[in-house]
C-alpha cells in the first residue's frame, strides 16, 4: 500500500509539471454552469402509480397488472396456468372442501380423507376450468385483458366501488372498457362442465346456477383483496419475511400511459 501511494504521488507530481501554468494563459470566457436541478421539473414518483407500485408479478395474485400494455394470447394462457395453481385457488379449495365435508354437502363423495380429497379435487378442477374460459379462451377471442388493474388512490368507498365494478366491467387490449363477458360466462361454462364429474345430486339446473352465483359473488369479493394486496404487503412488511413472494416495491423505469 505504501509503495502504491508513493507511485501515485510521483505520477501526480509529474503530471503537474507537464501542465502549463494557468497564470501565463490568456483569459477566456468560462462557460456558465447550470445549477443542479435548475430549470428541471421534479420527476414524478413512479411508486405513486399502480404500475410503479407493482413492478414485478405477484406470486399470490399473478393477475395483478404490472404493465399497461396488452397481453398476447400466449401470455393469457400462461396467466390461466398461474391462476389455476395460485395460493388463493388452493386455499379456497381447501377451505371449501373442509366446509363441504363438515356440512355434509356433496354427499356422493363420502366422508373422511377420501371424501375430502374428492371435494378438493373437484374444486380445483372447476377453478381451473373457470380460469381457462375466463382468463384465456374468451379474453383471447374478445381481445379483453383478464388482469386486475389496481386503482391505488382515493378512499375506501371509491376503491371498493371500483373493485366491485370490475366484476362487470373489463379492460380491453386497446385500453378501453367493455362488459365483462369473460368474467360472467367463464364461471358459467365451468359450472356446466362440472356437471360431468360432480355427484348426480348436483347435476341439476338449480344446483348449477347456485354454484355459479356463489362463484360470481366470491370473485367480486376477491377483487377487494386484489385492490389492497400491494398495500397489505407494504404495510405488513411481508417482503422482509418472504422477499421472493412480493411485488417489487422498488422504483422502476418510467412507463408511458396509465391503467384505467
Amino acid at each position: 500500500m505504501l509503495a502504491a501511494a508513493a507511485v501515485l504521488l510521483m505520477s501526480r507530481a509529474t503530471m503537474a509539471q507537464e501542465k502549463p501554468d494557468r497564470a501565463n494563459l490568456p483569459d477566456a470566457p468560462a462557460p456558465k454552469q447550470d445549477q443542479p436541478g435548475a430549470g428541471q421539473k421534479p420527476s414524478k414518483n413512479n411508486r405513486q402509480t399502480p404500475m410503479g407500485l407493482i413492478a414485478r408479478r405477484s406470486f399470490f395474485y399473478p393477475e395483478l397488472a404490472t404493465t399497461p400494455g396488452a397481453l398476447s394470447s400466449l401470455q393469457k394462457f400462461e396467466l390461466f396456468l398461474d391462476k389455476s395453481v395460485s395460493p388463493p385457488q388452493i386455499l379456497s379449495s381447501v377451505a371449501g372442501a373442509g366446509i363441504s365435508e363438515a356440512r355434509g354437502t356433496l354427499a356422493g363423495y363420502g366422508q373422511g380423507g377420501e371424501g375430502f380429497g374428492k371435494r378438493f379435487g373437484s374444486s380445483m378442477a372447476s377453478g381451473a376450468s373457470s380460469h381457462f374460459f375466463g382468463t384465456f379462451l374468451l379474453p383471447a377471442l374478445l381481445h379483453d385483458d383478464p388482469r386486475y388493474f389496481v386503482k391505488l388512490h382515493d378512499g375506501f368507498r371509491a376503491r371498493a366501488a371500483y373493485a366491485l365494478r370490475r366484476a362487470v366491467v373489463i379492460r380491453t387490449d386497446a385500453g378501453t372498457e367493455a362488459f365483462n363477458w369473460p368474467g360472467t360466462l367463464g364461471p358459467l361454462a365451468a359450472e356446466g362442465l362440472a356437471n360431468t364429474y360432480l355427484p348426480d345430486s348436483e347435476r341439476t339446473a338449480a344446483k348449477t346456477f347456485e354454484r355459479y352465483g356463489i362463484r360470481i359473488a366470491f370473485s367480486a369479493a376477491n377483487n377487494m383483496l386484489k385492490e389492497y394486496w400491494p398495500t397489505i404487503f407494504k404495510r405488513l412488511r411481508i417482503d422482509k419475511v418472504a422477499p421472493g413472494l412480493q411485488p417489487d416495491m422498488r422504483q422502476p423505469a418510467p412507463t408511458s400511459g396509465s391503467p384505467n
